[in-house]
């Protein structure tokens, strides 16, 4: 058995979107039919993956590996719902202190946030005129570019409801902002600033627990199935996947992502639009 984990937002589907090609999805169905096992590995929630998972993936580890869950053996798949994923490995919501001194002090300083929990999301009113007006970027500013203008399950933050959060996702005009945030939480989190590319005045960058990455969820999902880490595999393109690159024993980056990602794994594949996941499917005979 091989285990392989795929990010979602410029590996498995162009930023932003949740139809991956067909290419991909009949590559990861002759996989799963010789016995491997495919999972999500994404910075995205549960809420955010929920079009994805009528494709009968085998688990997720979502939240940038805040919450990581498995499908249950007994049901094949049949419509978008997490209930198909009811065997939780891992779930490590913030405190409300943590996520109340954040988002004050980040909004102090002027820095868009969104929340981001199980349930749902929740971002700042005028995220979309922030980013309107710069030029296109990463994975992850693109994702949340065509989630504001397709309204794609994000609520108002003034519709905030006090729910369990695991990850806040903030852009500002400069790192600057951000530092007496960092001064305050960066023993508890990591702030994981994504490259982005020259001419874009927007610092996009995640909070994430320092207890969890998706690196941590690839090897709980190891040890679950007892599989070596030579039988491992994991697929992504931004600096965000660089822990789960060091848990699988073959890193594939696509052609698309980071540069300082490219330097770091086993394999660059083309980009989605290119089949880039079906053909390194084939090419490392996971097919």
């Amino acid at each position: 058995m091989k285990l392989i984990f795929l990010d979602v937002d410029g590996t498995l589907t162009q930023p932003g979107e949740n139809t991956p090609p067909d290419s991909a999805l009949n590559a990861i169905k002759r996989s799963q039919a010789k016995g491997n096992k495919v999972f999500l590995c994404t910075g995205r929630n549960p809420d955010m993956l929920m079009p994805l998972l009528k494709y009968n993936f085998d688990g997720m580890i979502a939240s940038a590996g805040g919450y990581v869950a498995l499908k249950s053996v007994d049901h094949e798949v049949q419509e978008a719902s997490l209930k198909y994923y009811n065997e939780i490995l891992y779930n490590l919501p913030m405190t409300n202190q943590q996520r109340d001194t954040a988002l004050e002090v980040l909004h102090r300083h002027g820095v868009f946030c969104t929340l981001e929990g199980v349930s749902g999301s929740w971002g700042d009113e005028n995220l979309d005129e922030f980013l309107k007006d710069q030029p296109k970027g990463n994975s992850e500013i693109e994702r949340w570019r065509k989630i504001l203008s397709t309204n794609l399950k994000i609520r108002p933050m003034s519709e905030y409801d006090g729910s369990l959060i695991h990850k806040i996702v903030v852009m500002c005009n400069k790192e600057s902002q951000l530092d007496e945030a960092r001064a305050l939480l960066e023993n508890d989190f990591n702030f994981v600033i994504h490259e982005t590319p020259p001419g874009l005045n927007c610092i996009n960058c995640e909070l994430i627990n320092r207890k969890f990455n998706k690196g941590t969820g690839v090897k709980l999902i190891r040890e679950k199935f007892n599989v070596e880490l030579e039988n491992s595999f994991g697929f992504g393109d931004s600096m965000n996947d660089l822990e789960m690159m060091r848990e699988v024993g073959t890193s594939v980056c696509m052609e698309s992502g980071a540069e300082g990602l490219k330097k770091l794994v086993n394999k660059i594949c083309p980009a989605v639009e290119d089949d880039g996941i079906a053909r390194a499917f084939e090419d490392l005979k996971l097919v």
